[in-house]
């Protein structure tokens, strides 16, 4: 039988050395799909948000210990996620910037054919709208519409104003909106 997830349970878990590897196995449990999806938005590939994930998780294991409580343990993942996004998608860009590929045309392919992607048009249009935009718009963007996230929550994530973040959202789902419209 699962308990529901308490939060307060949880630090305390991970206060003992006794229990820290339970408390963290159930952070694993209430929070791997949620941040799954976070960061396959960012990456679009199943496989590099798989081992994203992975990251992600082993950082927040090896860090448990600084982990402070002063915010949600899940403003702390979506944080330590974010930043294994941009480090990913950096290094990346290096990449391609070696090579005269065109970055967003081998998202875009990489998303087109993997197996796990069941979009359909409007869903392919929006990816690709979502590929014009710069990094922070596009996370911004991706927490406020896929996960509803309040703008307090991304500005502790970000280390951002919550006006910033406002404008932000405005400027992606603009530039969102003219590239359906350029599309249609």
């Amino acid at each position: 039988m699962n308990t529901p997830y308490d939060e307060r349970e949880v630090l305390a878990l991970l206060q003992d050395e006794k229990t820290q590897r339970r408390g963290f196995e159930m952070i694993v449990a209430q929070y791997s799909e949620q941040l799954y999806w976070q960061i396959r938005r960012m990456v679009y590939s199943h496989e590099d948000a798989n081992d994203l994930l992975q990251n992600t998780f082993i950082k927040a294991w090896t860090n448990i210990d600084y982990f402070r409580g002063d915010a949600k343990l899940s403003t702390w993942l979506y944080r330590i996620a974010l930043n294994e996004c941009l480090t990913f998608l950096n290094k990346q860009r290096a990449q391609a910037t070696v090579s005269l590929d065109d970055p967003e045309a081998d998202v875009l392919q990489k998303l087109e054919s993997d197996p796990y992607f069941s979009g359909d048009k409007i869903q392919t249009t929006l990816q690709k709208a979502l590929l014009t935009l710069p990094e922070k718009q596009r996370m911004v963007f991706n927490l406020k519409y896929y996960q509803d996230m309040k703008y307090e929550e991304m500005s502790e994530i970000f280390g951002t104003s919550v006006g910033a973040l406002k404008a932000s959202y405005y400027h992606a789902v603009k530039k969102i909106e003219k590239f359906f419209d350029d599309e249609v």
